[in-house]
């Protein structure tokens, strides 16, 4: 090649996405950041293996390490994250990448624990019907309403709502029992805490499927309780709306709450399960 010659413009391309790249390792599909230098990143270098990769990089009651770019991490050192939240060695704000998927943790028994934890501790749901009422009549159609599984002390894994034929939804339900009900976990602190967004996988997701039923009079006091105890409000509410308790007969459980497929959970096991979050 001539002194004189130009190359051209895209031969510097593979290079600069080789180069770009070096900072990396894949072993999955999410990404750790490693700190700038320094003894905890000689460590990991040292032992990249999958079977010394866990102890290194795992936090505390943590997951996942948040794989947010340098940036995010300056912003919530800024916001009063404390030293008790990192290892020690590694850095407030890394500049590089390493991806593991913890091992373990996954089981069944785990799942419909964490299935319970969101049925525990969400106030509210998201409920979708199949409308029968008006221009929408067939058509999806969903609504946020208040829930409880149980007392404060007494978690049952069963939904109760307190209802009024003038809502839509429960005019639908009327005709129609069959309903699904989801559940977020981004209703808790977890995934605003940890700065995850509410479509992140690792932010759960709980549906339940059944059929919407009206409480029979045995188990009234049941749900009066169950409602009244965790939204003592709806005591208040004008008794002119003619107001009343449903529940949902569960008969399909799908919980989402890590990377990959939607996990079904038998009914049985569900609530045989002790809320915690997995």
């Amino acid at each position: 090649m001539s002194a004189g010659r130009r190359l051209p413009a895209w031969w510097w391309l593979p290079a600069l996405l080789w180069g770009g790249a070096g900072g990396y390792v894949v072993v999955s599909s999410v990404s750790w950041p490693l700190p700038e230098g320094g003894a905890a990143a000689d460590e990991l270098h040292s032992s990249s293996t999958e079977e010394a990769l866990p102890a290194l990089l795992e936090e505390a009651g943590g997951l996942w390490k948040q794989s947010y770019p340098a940036s995010a991490y300056r912003e919530d050192a800024a916001l009063g994250s404390g030293p008790e939240t990192r290892r020690p060695g590694q850095g407030a704000a890394p500049s590089r990448m390493f991806s593991y998927r913890r091992e373990g943790g996954g089981g069944a028994p785990g799942r419909a624990g964490t299935a319970r934890f969101l049925a525990r501790y969400n106030t509210w749901g998201f409920v979708a019907t199949r409308a029968a009422q008006g221009k929408i009549q067939g058509m999806p159609y969903g609504n946020c309403l208040l829930l409880s599984d149980g007392p404060v002390n007494n978690s049952t894994g069963i939904p109760f709502f307190y209802v009024t034929p003038k809502d839509n939804t429960v005019a639908d339900l009327l005709k129609n029992p069959v309903a699904s009900l989801t559940l977020p976990e981004a209703d808790g602190n977890f995934c605003r805490k940890n700065v995850i967004d509410p479509e992140d996988p690792r932010c759960a997701r709980l549906t339940l499927t059944g059929q919407m039923v009206t409480v029979p009079p045995e188990e009234v006091e049941f749900a009066k309780q169950a409602m009244f105890s965790r939204h003592p409000v709806v005591r208040k509410w004008p008794r002119s709306y003619e107001w009343f308790f449903m529940k949902m007969n569960i008969e399909h459980i799908w919980l989402q709450s890590w990377y990959g497929e939607v996990s079904a959970i038998a009914v049985e096991e569900y609530l045989k399960a002790v809320p915690s979050k997995g």
